[in-house]
């Protein structure tokens, strides 16, 4: 039999509190836990300097936006709409890094007001160099190497599109002397897998390559910070795999006479285990022997689709409706709401349904889905079968549930559709 997860940061009393005031499901967030996630990523070793950049992609919410802000953390953009995102946070444009896969249509717009660009492929850096001939400029280079825990969080290597190919460094020169350019930083990203020997073999790598570019002070080595969401899932020590990446940075600044300042990007490792989904059994089904007991939450794909998507798995506690009930336990399979076969929230890789030792539910009860800080809020497959986006509070440090986004209104789904007189 699995472990039965636990809790990370509610009390069974709070969530019953918390679905009482705002229903479910619900995200729900502490900001305790954000700001001990930041305490941590900037204390990561380095030998001259440190900026840490949110990955906003992992949840771009004004309010977490707001904590990482007062915290010191600097952003990592993957489109121009978060940039205006983030300047409407209050972040200083020249606190923003754009790096994005498609050119931002608004680079003219952008730059001006001091925003940073990291030109992901040639073509975006040819392109800047004919609107910004002499500016600084960043490049991240794919260096050949990836690291992630499927396909689809590799981001590094020669399955991979992310970033100007390191064979192809000749190119990169030639348009950065064509339009006197200055090659101010250097970025590689591997992806999520996080393995040290990778990570500290890549940043290997990025150094041979800021070394020629006489301009670059800068090395960002991404982020793909593991967290471990599952009991006996590991989480990545920064400690542990900054020490040694550390090194190379002295290194390098004893052989080549500079010293070059780091830059993180860690979207994960802030918020994963500092938000978690408040959800309500709102059904069980059985399919006979030798098929399945389906336990049906009023959640699914639409608010976190990473199950679906990646296989993914959550932590899922139940919490009976009422305190001190006594507990069995069993297997189950537990399914989101949607319309849709694919919407097992523990399946197998590849598809089909995977059972999950946890307390026996009953109609009524809640589920605490953990481990859904990141990448859950901000990639749901919001409005499918017109469900509306959820709502998500914050527990502040002083123990106050504050509303942060509320829950979607039907007006608000239907708000950007046009009748039209079809005759």
């Amino acid at each position: 039999m699995q472990s039965i997860e636990n809790l990370k940061f509610l009390t069974p009393e709070e969530a019953r509190k918390i679905a009482t005031n705002f229903g479910t499901p619900l995200f729900v967030y502490s900001r305790k836990g954000i700001e001990k996630s930041c305490d941590d990523a900037l204390a990561f070793p380095n030998a001259f300097g440190l900026t840490v950049r949110f990955a906003m992609k992992a949840n771009p919410g004004r309010t977490v936006l707001e904590i990482l802000k007062k915290k010191g953390i600097h952003i990592d953009a993957s489109s121009e709409h978060e940039v205006k995102r983030a300047i409407l946070a209050g972040f200083k444009p020249s606190d923003i890094l754009l790096t994005s896969q498609q050119l931002a249509k608004s680079l003219k717009e952008l730059i001006p007001q001091g925003v940073q660009f990291n030109a992901c492929s040639l073509r975006q850096l040819e392109e800047f160099g004919k609107n910004f001939p002499g500016k600084e400029v960043s490049v991240r280079f794919n260096p050949g190497l990836g690291s992630g825990a499927t396909k689809k969080t590799d981001v590094g290597g020669r399955t991979s599109s992310f970033g100007i190919w390191h064979e192809e460094i000749g190119k990169v020169k030639e348009i950065v002397s064509k339009y006197g350019l200055k090659l101010v930083r250097v970025h590689t990203h591997i992806g999520s897998g996080s393995d040290p020997e990778v990570w500290k073999a890549v940043a290997h790598y990025t150094l041979e390559i800021a070394a020629q570019f006489p301009d670059c002070r800068t090395v960002n080595l991404g982020g793909g910070f593991k967290v471990g969401r599952m009991i006996g899932e590991k989480t990545t020590d920064p400690q542990s795999i900054g020490k040694p990446v550390k090194e190379l940075f002295e290194n390098f600044a004893k052989e080549k006479g500079i010293q070059l300042k780091m830059e993180i990007e860690p979207g994960s490792f802030l918020m994963v285990n500092n938000g978690a989904i408040l959800t309500q059994v709102d059904d069980i089904v059985y399919t006979g022997d030798g098929g399945y007991t389906f336990v049906k939450l009023d959640m699914g794909m639409d608010v976190n689709t990473r199950p679906a998507l990646y296989a993914a798995k959550h932590p899922l506690i139940v919490i009976p409706q009422k305190e001190n009930s006594e507990q069995k336990t069993g297997d189950f399979v537990f399914v989101g709401h949607c319309c849709e076969s694919g919407d097992l929230i523990t399946q197998e890789e590849g598809g089909g349904p995977q059972l999950r030792t946890t307390h026996t539910p009953e109609i009524g009860d809640l589920v605490v889905m953990e481990g859904a800080g990141a990448y859950c809020s901000s990639m749901s497959t919001k409005n499918y079968n017109s469900y509306p986006e959820t709502s998500e509070v914050l527990i502040d440090t002083d123990g106050t549930t504050k509303l942060v986004r509320q829950r979607q209104t039907l007006e608000q789904i239907l708000e950007n559709e046009l009748l039209v007189s079809l005759g």
